[in-house]
C-alpha cells in the first residue's frame, strides 16, 4: 500500500509517497535490526560516537535541501526547518562529546568490596515520532540510543515522513518503517524489541504504554501539554521580549507541545499587556507560503486540524470570548488560519481546558499570585510552563510550585531550551527525559558485578545468614 502526502500550503500538490508496511512485515525488519545490534554494539564506543559525529556533519551539508522538503511536507516555514536541522546536528555533536562520560564503565574498589558498573544497551529500540519537529525529535532518540550501542527502528509520522527518513539514513544502525496503528502495535509487541520511545499525543501515548506494558518493556513518553505562561505583577518586557513571546505561541502555527498556550496576566496590567502583544504580533507574524523566507507562520498540518481549531475558536466566541485577529491569512486552498487571541474566556472554555495545538491563544486575567498558581496547575497535563518576572529569584520560587516538568524563566518554547537541561513531562504529559545526560541514560541499563570485601582475600567473612554490615 502506498500513501500520498500533500503539501498543506497547496493540497493539490503531492510532495511524495511512502510505502505503508503491514504488520506482517514487522518481524523481518526487527530481526534484521537485532542482527545489526550484534554488530553495532560490538563496535567500540569511540567508533560509534565518530559515526554520530559524521552524521552531524552530513546534516550540515544537506540542511538547505532537507529544510525545503520539510517545509513542503509539514507546512513549517523554511527558516524554522533550517533551524531545526541545525539544532539536530548540534545535538548529535553534544551526544558525541558527552557519550564517554555516560556510557563508559566505572568501578569502586575499597575495603567494603569491589563493584564494577557497566552501562549496557537494551537491544532493538522502537522510536515513534510526530510530524511537527520530526528531525530533532528523532535525533533526540537516535543519537543516545545508537551511541549506547542499541539499534533503532524509527516509525515517523505519515504527515512528514520524507525529510526525517533521509536524515535517519545518515546514522548506522537505523531502520525506517512506515505504517499505521496496527504496525506500531506489532512493533511494540515483537519479542526482540526491548524499549520504546514515543513523542506524540496523550491518546496514542496511552496505547503505546499499554502495549509496552504487556511485554514489560520500558517506555519514554513525551506527550502533549497545555502549557501556562504566568506573568507576575512585576514583569518587565520590552518590544523584543513581546516578539519572542508571540513566537512562543505561534511558531509552527501553534502546533508545538511546549508552546505557550495559556497566558495569565495580572488584572491591573492586562490592558497594557494586550496592547504591547498586539503591536509585537503585527511586527513579527507573517502568515503565508512556508517556502517564503519572510514568512513566520505557515498553514496547519491538515484540513482536519484546521476544522478542529476553527471549532475551538467558534466555541470560544460562543462562550463570550472576544476574538482578536493578529495577522491576515492568505486567501488560498491551503490550510491557513488567522492567528488569534481570545479574551474574557472562562476557565472551563475548551480553548482554556484543552491543548489547542493551533494558532489561537487565550489571555486570562488573575488577581492574586495564589489564584494564578491554582489556575495554572488546574490541568491533567504538565509538560512545560513559564514564569516572567523582573526578580529572577521570585520567578524561580514560583516555578518550584508549578506542576510542570520544565519551567522556562522569562522566555518560553525553543528559545529556552538547553542541551544540558533534561526535558520531559509530569502528570499526563508523560515520563522519562530527553536532552542532557539524563536523556542519554534512558538508553542504557546498568549491570553490576560485586565482590564483597568480607569474602576477598584477607576478609573476615560473614556468617551465611548475616546481613551486610551497615556502612558508617
Amino acid at each position: 500500500m502506498i500513501v500520498e502526502r500533500e503539501n498543506p500550503a497547496c493540497p493539490t500538490e503531492v510532495v511524495g509517497t511512502v510505502p505503508v508496511n503491514a504488520p506482517d512485515a514487522v518481524d523481518a525488519v526487527v530481526r534484521e535490526a537485532h542482527k545489526q545490534f550484534r554488530e553495532w554494539s560490538g563496535r567500540s564506543l569511540s567508533d560509534r560516537l565518530a559515526a554520530i559525529r559524521a552524521a552531524a556533519t552530513e546534516l550540515d551539508v544537506r540542511t538547505d535541501a532537507l529544510a525545503t522538503l520539510l517545509a513542503r511536507e509539514s507546512g513549517k516555514p523554511v527558516a524554522d526547518c533550517r533551524g531545526e536541522i541545525g539544532f539536530a546536528a548540534t545535538y548529535l555533536r553534544w551526544v558525541a562529546d558527552h557519550g564517554p562520560e555516560v556510557f563508559g564503565a566505572s568501578a569502586i574498589d575499597d575495603g567494603q568490596g569491589r563493584i564494577s558498573m557497566s552501562p549496557k544497551p537494551f537491544g532493538v529500540i522502537v522510536a515513534i515520532t510526530p510530524w511537527n519537529a520530526p528531525i530533532i525529535l528523532s535525533m533526540l532518540k537516535l543519537g543516545p540510543a545508537l551511541a549506547a550501542g542499541n539499534t533503532v527502528v524509527l516509525k515517523p509520522s505519515p504527515l512528514a515522513p520524507f525529510a526525517v527518513a533521509e536524515a535517519a539514513a545518515l546514522l548506522p544502525g537505523t531502520t525506517v518503517l512506515h505504517g499505521g496503528p496496527d504496525t506500531v502495535q506489532a512493533l511494540i509487541a515483537h519479542p526482540l524489541v526491548r524499549k520504546v520511545a514515543f513523542t506524540g499525543g496523550a491518546a496514542a501515548g496511552r496505547s503505546v504504554a499499554a502495549a509496552a506494558g504487556q511485554g514489560i518493556k520500558p517506555v519514554v513518553l513525551e506527550l502533549g501539554g497545555n502549557d501556562p505562561a504566568v506573568f507576575l505583577d512585576d514583569f518587565a518586557l520590552g518590544p523584543a521580549d513581546y516578539e519572542r513571546l508571540v513566537l512562543a505561541s505561534f511558531a509552527t502555527a501553534g502546533q508545538v507541545c511546549m508552546a505557550a498556550k495559556r497566558l495569565y496576566v495580572p488584572a491591573g496590567r492586562t490592558d497594557e499587556f494586550i496592547d504591547a502583544y498586539l503591536a509585537a504580533a503585527q511586527r513579527i507574524l507573517i502568515v503565508g507560503d512556508p517556502l517564503d523566507e519572510a514568512v513566520t507562520m505557515g498553514p496547519v498540518v491538515t484540513r482536519a486540524a484546521m476544522e478542529r481549531i476553527t471549532g475551538l475558536v467558534r466555541d470560544a466566541r460562543n462562550r463570550g470570548g472576544r476574538i482578536v485577529p493578529l495577522a491576515d491569512a492568505p486567501d488560498s486552498d491551503g490550510y491557513f488560519l488567522e492567528p488569534v487571541l481570545a479574551l474574557h474566556l472562562p476557565d472551563d472554555a475548551d480553548l482554556v481546558r484543552h491543548e489547542q495545538f493551533g494558532p489561537a491563544v487565550p489571555i486570562l486575567s488573575y488577581r492574586t499570585e495564589n489564584e494564578a498558581l491554582t489556575r495554572a496547575n488546574d490541568s491533567d497535563l504538565g509538560l512545560a510552563a513559564s514564569v516572567w518576572s523582573a526578580d529572577e529569584d521570585r520567578a524561580f520560587a514560583f516555578a518550584a510550585q508549578l506542576e510542570a516538568g520544565f519551567t522556562f524563566i522569562n522566555t518560553h518554547n525553543r528559545t529556552g531550551m538547553s542541551l544540558r537541561a533534561p526535558f520531559g513531562g509530569t502528570k499526563h504529559s508523560g515520563y522519562g527525559r530527553e536532552y542532557a545526560e539524563e536523556g542519554l541514560r534512558e538508553y542504557v541499563q546498568t549491570t553490576v558485578a560485586h565482590a564483597p570485601g568480607a569474602f576477598r582475600a584477607g576478609g573476615a567473612g560473614l556468617p551465611a545468614r548475616a546481613y551486610p554490615p551497615t556502612p558508617h
